[in-house]
């Protein structure tokens, strides 16, 4: 099948960032009292999923809504995409999360080619440079400036302009899709750090500190003045700032809805809704943006399980679920991915 363009409007709402400290190895199991605001719906088994912290805020929040909403329950465990596709392959949730996109290898692996899967995508999003130095308000980075960070060639706040100062760096310590979405980016920022790093959801880092999750690195960065660091969007709050990021057309973005669906327009899925772009183009595109899917078994998990999976997914790409992830930082599913993603949901069966 061609590769098709995907087109995403996002309309501009103001931000409440979510609390990370309340996101590590949530679980959104909400319970129904006496209908809790069901209105009637049916009844249906709870499900749980696992995988990447990334969209972990808006999961979050869903599984309460929806419990509200429906009465029915959602359980979601922020461990990671490497972990979350580990445990998808395994059998062993009812759903998946991961950043980075599954290979044609994985389709094929454990229960995804038992059963067969299927890979939406829920929301996108972005990986900004974050930093904690009250001496430096307005950092910009050029492309190349950031890779050197990581590569442990800038070591002092100076170097970027900034008063004299030690600059720690802070990364994932767990296998991440965030992880895999920001090197990729590197990747292509920086011949050097394809050439000795690469991208992967885990590589060796040639310097810094490592935290688990987006809340992890939120931590080592928000306790450690000097520090930079990798975050979702959602999870820059706080000491935390948000760096302005040079793009492919040459101008400093910030990370916001706006400028991530700029990017995301650029993004050309195929036929598995998988698709990437490690520096989009466009005046106005935040250089480091990605969906972020749910991966689902088509079969083999009986009736009323699969009612449940395909009855939370579907609600979860209405507008009003849609509109609440935009305010915690990131960006809808519209237009013809949307379409997209609804026509894979329907093949989840039992």
């Amino acid at each position: 099948m061609h590769r098709r363009m995907v087109s995403i409007s996002l309309r501009s709402r103001s931000v409440r960032l979510a609390a990370p400290a309340s996101i590590a190895l949530i679980g959104l199991v909400a319970t129904a009292c006496g209908g809790g605001g069901g209105g009637g719906s049916k009844s249906l088994p709870s499900i749980s999923g696992a995988g990447a912290t990334f969209p972990a805020a808006a999961y979050q929040r869903w599984g309460g809504d929806f419990a509200s909403e429906t009465g029915n329950k959602m359980n979601y465990q922020s461990v990671g995409s490497g972990a979350g596709v580990r445990q998808f392959l395994a059998g062993s949730v009812d759903f998946g999360a991961t950043d980075e996109q599954l290979s044609e290898e994985d389709f094929k692996k454990g229960a995804a080619g038992e059963r067969g899967a299927v890979q939406i995508p829920m929301l996108g999003g972005t990986v900004t440079p974050a930093y904690n130095n009250p001496d430096c308000p307005d950092l910009k980075l050029t492309q190349a400036q950031l890779a050197d960070i990581f590569l442990g060639k800038i070591t002092n706040w100076k170097q970027l302009g900034c008063p004299d100062r030690p600059l720690t760096v802070a990364h994932r310590s767990d296998g991440s899709g965030t992880t895999y979405v920001f090197t990729n980016s590197l990747s292509c920022f920086s011949k050097e750090w394809e050439e000795k790093v690469g991208k992967g959801k885990a590589v060796q880092w040639p310097v810094g500190v490592g935290g688990k999750g987006n809340e992890g690195v939120a931590g080592v960065i928000s306790n450690t003045p000097g520090s930079l660091g990798y975050l979702n969007q959602a999870y820059v709050q706080g000491l935390i700032k948000p760096a302005k990021l040079q793009n492919k057309a040459g101008n400093f973005v910030l990370a916001t809805g706006e400028s991530g669906a700029a990017a995301l327009n650029g993004i050309k899925l195929d036929e598995r809704l998988g698709g990437e772009e490690c520096n989009p183009a466009g005046a106005d595109s935040f250089p480091i943006a990605a969906f972020t899917w749910i991966l689902a078994y088509q079969s083999g998990q009986g009736k009323e399980k699969a009612e449940a999976v395909r009855t939370f997914l579907t609600w979860a790409l209405q507008e009003g679920p849609q509109a609440t992830a935009a305010e915690l930082g990131y960006v809808p599913i519209k237009g013809e991915v949307l379409e997209r993603a609804k026509a894979e949901i329907a093949k989840i069966k039992e």
